[in-house]
């Protein structure tokens, strides 16, 4: 027994004279690490792929998730006075789709009487952009006959006809069913997340194994909570004031449907960077449809390019502080990902989901990912300023 003991401290001992400072538990530690990030860069690699071809499926969900997570607070503040979830969950989902159709309402239908003037207002717009149409004819004239030199004639008697609606009516009509279907889902999935919330985060918390766990996730489901819902309900109040201070100054131009712009504007408002570039554009396609004079055709657009720089530069700030701060390259990443995932309605989500996702990360742990590969550290560490908050 005592050679045996002896022969096993003589093998431990070769190995650790074999890999000094390195033993065994760290090596398999750093094994399962190594592991770990290797299938976490898989899954970030495969993750937008699969997020893009699930998109019927995943878009209505996480757009439900994210306005349930902002409904938090107004479902709080129902059952704090006695209400019952089910029925606080229900009125919360009331007012929320009480609020979208009446958005939807004051664009749609003011849209649709505007794309029917087209035909009838499209030879004003042409006369304004007469110098600009000039040069585009031009530059498609000199390209077509550069293609026509280089290009080798062939035939092909196979042809496809594609049939689509002729009419916003028609488009409206041709999806209208499947919205109605992705509406309704999403609906559930709001409902069902707001009724179940405090037993779901009472759950979630009382399941951790120890007090630190239980703390730690109580905190980033509870920061989670009040950066997602504060974000969107603080820059909901600004966009609404910059619509209604856009509708407003456009009915004193005398342009049609202010309202209806003013909404384009709140909505577009949403999308960072990108979404006040597209009304600004909208604007001034309004502006010569309305006005025959090109310089009162270019007020509308001004006027909103200044009122979006003092919202943006001045009130924004003021409002939201330091505490919803993002790095702006952040806001152009997230925004080109789910703009390339989802589309129009990924660039709406775009900013919230980088909220959740910071502050998730923020409050729990941060992967040290060089500090792996370079050093003998672990692969997570906690925020530092989360910690000094605390």
């Amino acid at each position: 027994m005592v050679r045996r003991m002896d022969a096993r401290k003589q093998q431990i001992s070769g190995v650790e004279e074999h890999h000094p400072g390195e033993p065994f538990e760290l090596k398999r530690v750093r094994l399962l690490a190594s592991l770990t990030l290797i299938g976490g860069i898989g899954l970030l690699i495969s993750l937008p792929f699969a997020l893009r071809a699930g998109a019927e499926f995943f878009l209505p969900v996480t757009a439900a998730l994210v306005v349930a997570i902002a409904l938090v607070p107004m479902l709080e503040w129902f059952e704090r006075r006695g209400v019952p979830a089910p029925l606080a969950s229900g009125l919360c989902v009331l007012i929320f789709l009480a609020i979208a159709i009446f958005a939807v309402a004051a664009i749609v239908i003011p849209a649709i009487d505007w794309v029917a003037l087209i035909p009838q207002r499209i030879d004003r717009v042409t006369v304004a952009l007469a110098p600009i149409l000039d040069l585009y004819s031009s530059l498609e004239r000199f390209i077509d006959q550069t293609v026509a030199r280089i290009s080798v004639n062939a035939d092909d008697p196979r042809s496809v006809r594609l049939v689509t609606p002729n009419s916003m009516l028609g488009i409206i009509t041709a999806s209208a069913p499947h919205a109605i279907v992705q509406l309704f889902f999403a609906l559930l999935v709001i409902y069902f997340f707001l009724s179940g919330w405090t037993g779901m985060r009472k759950r979630t918390i009382v399941s951790r194994g120890s007090f630190e766990g239980a703390l730690t996730t109580a905190r980033v489901i509870q920061q989670t909570v009040d950066a997602t819902s504060t974000y969107i309900g603080t820059i909901t109040v600004i966009n609404v004031g910059l619509g209604a201070v856009t509708a407003g100054t456009l009915w004193a131009l005398g342009m049609d449907s202010p309202v209806m712009w003013g909404g384009i504007v709140a909505v577009l408002n949403y999308i960072p960077y990108l979404g006040p570039i597209a009304a600004a554009l909208l604007l001034a396609l309004g502006g010569l449809m309305t006005f025959a004079d090109p310089w009162a055709a270019l007020l509308p657009p001004a006027i909103f390019t200044g009122l979006h720089l003092i919202e943006a530069n001045v009130i924004t700030p003021l409002v939201v502080g330091k505490r919803l701060t993002i790095n702006p390259l952040l806001i152009l990443v997230s925004l080109s990902f789910w703009a390339w995932v989802w589309g129009t309605t990924g660039a709406l989500l775009a900013v919230p989901l980088l909220i959740i996702i910071k502050t998730v990360f923020a409050a729990a742990g941060t992967p040290d990912i060089a500090g792996f590969l370079f050093e003998d550290g672990t692969l997570t560490h906690v925020g530092d300023e989360e910690e000094k908050d605390d």
